[in-house]
Formats: C-alpha cells, sequence, structure tokens
C-alpha cells in the first residue's frame, strides 16, 4: 500500500466517523443513532485494516474482528431496547428514554 492510498483510506475513514458523529448527534431516532455508531465502528474497522496493511502486520485486523464482535453485541442490545421502549410507550424519542432509570 502506498503512502497516497493510506491518506485516501484514512479520510474516508474520516469522512465516515463524522458522518456517523453527526447521525448520533444531530437525529432523536434511536434507529438512526444506532447506525451512527455502527458507521463510527466501521470507521474506525477501516483505519486498523489501513494502517495493518501499511506496517505489513496482522494486528490491526485482530483489532477490526474484535470490533466487529462488539458491534453485533452491541446492536442486539441496543435493538432490543429500542423494542422494549416502543412496545411500552408507542414512541422512541431518544428523550424520553431517560424513564427507564427505573
Amino acid at each position: 500500500m502506498s503512502a497516497t492510498e493510506l491518506n485516501a483510506t484514512i479520510a474516508l475513514s474520516a469522512l465516515l466517523l463524522l458522518i456517523g458523529f453527526a447521525g448520533l448527534i444531530l437525529r432523536r431516532n434511536p434507529l438512526i443513532a444506532l447506525m451512527g455508531i455502527e458507521l463510527m465502528l466501521n470507521a474506525s474497522n477501516l483505519a486498523f485494516i489501513a494502517f495493518a496493511r501499511w506496517w505489513g502486520n496482522t494486528v490491526g485486523h485482530i483489532f477490526a474482528f474484535l470490533v466487529i464482535t462488539v458491534a453485533a453485541a452491541e446492536a442486539s442490545i441496543a435493538l432490543a431496547i429500542v423494542v422494549v421502549v416502543f412496545h411500552a410507550r408507542l414512541q422512541t424519542d431518544l428523550d424520553d428514554v431517560s424513564g427507564l432509570k427505573g
């Protein structure tokens, strides 16, 4: 991988991170917020893989696999919470989730 390819890949990763962060901050729909989190996690995976190819080792691949595992667990738990909140209140605004405190 050349330096130009690395720079382009990291720029794409930064763009994906910013789009995901904007989706997380600006939208109140929990599904859009979850997609923003997933987009940010995938941006980190892209950066891990790019640097692993640049340095010629497999550590970045291992971290990317770990992030994918965490993202799958996060998505399943978060979607379960969204379903429970929607079932109880028939609305899914993130500001109203504070009622789950107990």
